[in-house]
């Protein structure tokens, strides 16, 4: 079998570690032990795991195990402060956690044998979310620019493969493209990847502006594309800030594409289901919507009940069609996607998402501030997850704070200004404007949200509240009316029945919503 993980080739018949063309000297034991811990990568291994396989059940030292695992995080560039590759769960045993692709047959060492002086990794098709992220151009005619280009290519491709189930070309690979003319197809059959991402950098006085674009490698069609022109005032903060931008923007992008082409193949996926099922949500949260999406990540599931992916996404459906009044059994759906989000914690105990949904379900079941202590662990995890800075600002909310929640708003829209979750955020500052008694601002945001996507039956429904309460009656039943139309069930006494919190200053403005909803015409249930 042959691996594929950053810029390495790990070839367990042919028993060779390639980073691109060079061989990297591995002694047995500890290209054992990597083949071992890559193999069964979907899970935590424990010590007595590798004694039994690497060592054949011989009793040996703590000290031993530590010195091999070392010496194969140093193999393949690792180490133990980072564990980037290798991570060291304490008192659990270990996991490979990087991205892996794997194909049968003997590994050609890249960089040699082909007519354009590389080989193919695989011949086998590209796997989900395969992506190279091409060295930026400098085009302000100073070389003295170059760093900031190249430091755009190299924090874009190492924040791109935190997005979980992704295959991220590795930027030692992609720097040797740097100045060459060469066809993007030609690059995606050389690498094995489904997408090309090429960009620019053209600096003019006191602005900069970056081009970037998103290529289908298979077929060379341009996917999408995206410009930023600022004012340069410090040259890290800005790209950050368009690093975050694009591996938001770009998550949201490759999911769409990656569902589009699972809905043309006569045998889908677990995570083609998957990549479905997320397309479905981000339609719009509707019950329709939700029923369907969980029916697609079930269906990914009974095909491997170790996508974890789809795993969570189950618990988020159950989440919101808990928070968003879908239901009248609130607390037990909330549940639900409790245990289900332990179990994926259990298994992947530092995965982001997992952390920023259960940071909700706590939010959602009157424990914010623990909430809010998971959405900022995951933070720590992936610095671009500006859901979970949304989150944060809801969670304040609920804790009667709504004043406080222009903060984080700001931060999540900074990093993700058309995030496919938008229309829940808008809505969230309205019921904030609403806690202090801001009413036509309240209903500003509303507009928004519904403007951003029409398919969410609470950001009516609020709207038809905010317009009540203000006097605007035909308006009012009009936007009830329009949130009826997706959500027939929806009911005051739901509503009330409800609560995310025990807090009184959240309850008592609560009641006031209540009060709208009724006055809107929400039927009372």
């Amino acid at each position: 079998m042959r691996y594929f993980f950053e810029d390495y080739s790990f070839d367990t018949d042919q028993r060779e570690l390639r980073r691109g063309p060079e061989l990297i000297p591995t002694a047995p034991q500890v290209f054992d032990l990597l083949d071992y811990l890559i193999r069964n990568r979907d899970r935590v291994v424990s010590k007595d795991n590798l004694v039994e396989s690497v060592w054949n059940g011989r009793i040996v030292s703590d000290a031993a195990v530590t010195t091999r695992l070392n010496a194969a995080r140093t193999v393949i560039g690792d180490c133990g402060e980072e564990q980037r590759l290798i991570k060291t769960l304490p008192r659990k045993g270990f996991r490979f956690v990087g991205s892996v692709r794997e194909a049968p047959g003997r590994a050609a060492p890249a960089g040699v044998g082909s007519a354009a002086g590389r080989d193919a990794p695989a011949s086998a098709s590209p796997p989900h979310l395969s992506i190279v992220v091409l060295p930026f151009a400098n085009l302000s005619g100073d070389p003295a620019q170059d760093y900031f280009a190249d430091g755009i290519t190299e924090s874009l491709t190492t924040d791109l493969s935190r997005i979980r189930g992704s295959f991220v070309i590795g930027r030692h690979t992609a720097f040797t493209y740097k100045g060459k003319l060469t066809k993007l197809k030609q690059i995606g059959q050389e690498l094995g990847v489904r997408y090309v991402l090429e960009g620019s950098v053209q600096r003019s006085g006191n602005r900069l502006r970056v081009n970037v674009q998103l290529v289908d490698a298979e077929t060379g069609a341009h996917l999408w594309a995206d410009r930023f022109d600022k004012t340069i005032a410090d040259l890290f903060d800005m790209q950050d800030e368009i690093v975050s931008r694009l591996a938001n923007a770009l998550q949201a992008e490759l999911t769409e594409q990656e569902a589009r082409r699972s809905e043309r193949s006569p045998h889908p996926s677990s995570m083609d289901l998957y990549f479905q099922g997320k397309t479905t949500l981000y339609k719009g949260w509707t019950p329709e919507h939700a029923v369907k999406a969980r029916g697609l990540f079930e269906q990914a599931l009974a095909l491997d009940p170790d996508n974890l992916e789809a795993m969570i996404w189950t618990a988020v459906v159950d989440l919101l069609v808990g928070v968003a009044h879908m239901s009248d059994d609130k607390a037990a759906l909330v549940a639900t996607a409790e245990a289900t989000l332990m179990k994926v914690l259990s298994v992947a105990p530092n995965h982001a998402m997992a952390h920023l949904y259960m940071g909700t379900v706590l939010m959602a079941s009157n424990r914010g501030a623990q909430g809010i202590a998971e959405c900022e662990r995951a933070l720590e995890l992936d610095r671009n997850l500006a859901e979970a800075h949304a989150q944060i600002g809801m969670g304040k909310f609920y804790m009667g704070r709504g004043s406080e929640i222009d903060a984080h708003m700001d931060v999540a829209f900074r990093l993700s200004p058309r995030d496919m979750f938008a229309f829940d955020w808008l809505m969230m500052v309205g019921f904030a404007r609403l806690q202090v008694m801001a009413d036509a601002e309240a209903i500003a945001w509303f507009r928004r949200s519904v403007e951003a996507n029409r398919n969410y039956p609470l950001a009516h429904f609020a709207l038809g509240a905010a317009l009540a309460l203000l006097g605007s009656q035909d308006e009012a039943g009009a936007a009830t009316k329009a949130g009826l139309a997706l959500d027939p069930t929806f009911t005051v006494r739901r509503y009330r029945l409800n609560p995310q919190s025990d807090d009184p200053f959240y309850l008592a403005r609560r009641q006031r919503v209540a009060e709208g909803l009724r006055l809107a015409g929400v039927p009372e249930g």
